[in-house]
């Protein structure tokens, strides 16, 4: 399987399985690739994805940037910080299962909190840093 697909599916997996996230994301944990039509906040969505092949590895070893938003409409900003913490501490050194590949290492590598330009959403973006190896 492609390592971007695989690491997405995995994360995905990873974060709805998760009993701490359902206080803040609902009992069937509101982590999104593609939105519903009927939007309930708060909800995590998996946004833009970087990678690269490290050097002199060819295809085999990819690095990813994944960044994950967390979309709040509570008033201030302690649901969408409440989110990212949580999700910083999920995901920083996971162990996930990915199909075709093996992850090497997943590190958090960056949050943000920050209001929107309607002033009302609330943005928690959470970076995370993945390396992962295709397996024959």
């Amino acid at each position: 399987m492609n390592p971007l697909n695989a690491l997405q599916q995995a994360l995905i997996t990873h974060l709805r399985a998760q009993d701490s996230l359902k206080l803040w994301l609902g009992n069937t944990v509101r982590v999104y690739d593609e939105l519903p039509e009927e939007i309930i906040h708060p909800y995590v969505t998996l946004d833009r994805v970087e990678a690269r092949p490290l050097a002199g590895n060819g295809d085999e070893i990819t690095e990813q940037i994944v960044t994950l938003s967390c979309v709040s409409r509570f008033y201030g900003t302690e649901e969408a910080k409440a989110v990212a913490a949580e999700l910083r501490v999920i995901l920083d050194q996971a162990q996930l299962t990915l199909e075709g590949n093996r992850l090497a290492n997943l590190r958090v590598s960056y949050v943000d909190v920050f209001r929107g330009t309607d002033q009302r959403t609330i943005y928690g973006v959470v970076r995370v840093r993945a390396v992962t190896e295709a397996v024959a």
